[in-house]
C-alpha cells in the first residue's frame, strides 16, 4: 500500500521525536504526548500510528521501541539505499555531512562536481566524483537516489542527466523546478519560499 506523502513525513518525525525519547530512557509515550512535540492533534497522530497497524497499550501509550520498529518496516529498504549529493558547493558539503551516519539504510557514498578543484576531494568519508563519470558511479555503486544542489542555471541540464544513468528519486534543493519522467519520484525544497512563508506569518501576527 503506497502512503500519502504527507504520511510519510509524519512517520519520518514521529521516528525522529521518538528516538530522541529512547535516547533520554522514555520506554513509553501517549498520542498527546507525541502529538504536541509536532504541534498537532494526537487525533491525528493516533490516526496515523493506526494506518500503519499499530496500536497502543491503553495504560502505558505507545512503546516507543516497538514503533520506532513498525515505523522503519514502513519507511526503510530493507537492505538499504544509496544516495549521491550532485553539487559540492556549501549546502552540498553541509548536507553531505550533516546526514552521515543519521539513518544506516540511507547512505551517502559518493558526491559529484564539475569544479576540478573538488575532484578526489574527501567529505565525511565520501569521495567526490567528477560529474563525467556519473553514470559509471551510479551503476557501480548502486546508486538510486541523488540530492541536488547545483546552481540554478544547471539544474534542468543535470536532472535529465540523473534520469538518463537511472536514478529513481531526486531531492532538489535548487530553485528551478524539475521535469523528469513518471517513475522518478522528485521532492523540491525551496528554502526561499519557506523563509518567505515564515516571514508571512510573522508579518500578520504583528498586525
Amino acid at each position: 500500500m503506497l502512503l500519502p506523502e504527507r504520511t510519510v513525513e509524519r512517520l519520518s518525525e514521529y521516528r525522529r521525536s521518538l528516538l530522541q525519547c529512547l535516547e533520554e530512557g522514555k520506554t513509553h509515550i501517549y498520542s498527546h504526548e507525541l502529538a504536541a512535540l509536532h504541534h498537532i492533534t494526537a487525533v491525528q497522530v493516533r490516526r496515523d500510528i493506526m494506518f500503519v497497524g499499530y496500536t497502543s497499550m491503553q495504560r502505558k501509550g505507545y512503546d516507543v521501541k516497538e514503533l520506532v520498529g513498525v515505523i522503519e518496516d514502513i519507511l526503510d529498504s530493507r537492505k538499504g539505499l544509496n544516495v549521491a549529493v550532485v553539487g559540492v558547493g556549501n549546502l552540498g558539503r553541509a548536507i553531505t555531512t550533516y546526514f552521515i551516519g543519521k539513518r544506516s539504510k540511507l547512505n551517502i557514498i559518493a558526491t559529484f562536481d564539475v569544479d576540478a578543484n573538488k575532484i578526489d576531494r574527501v567529505i565525511s568519508g565520501v569521495k567526490c566524483y567528477p560529474l563525467s563519470r556519473l553514470e559509471e558511479i551510479v551503476r557501480t555503486k548502486d546508486i538510486s537516489i541523488v540530492i541536488m544542489t547545483v546552481p540554478a542555471d544547471a539544474a534542468r541540464e543535470v536532472a535529465s542527466q540523473l534520469v538518463e544513468v537511472g536514478i529513481r528519486g531526486i531531492l532538489n534543493f535548487t530553485t528551478v523546478s524539475l521535469p523528469v519522467t513518471r517513475d522518478v519520484y522528485l521532492d523540491e525544497y525551496d528554502m526561499i519560499t519557506s523563509l518567505e512563508k515564515v516571514a508571512y506569518f510573522v508579518k500578520m501576527s504583528r498586525k
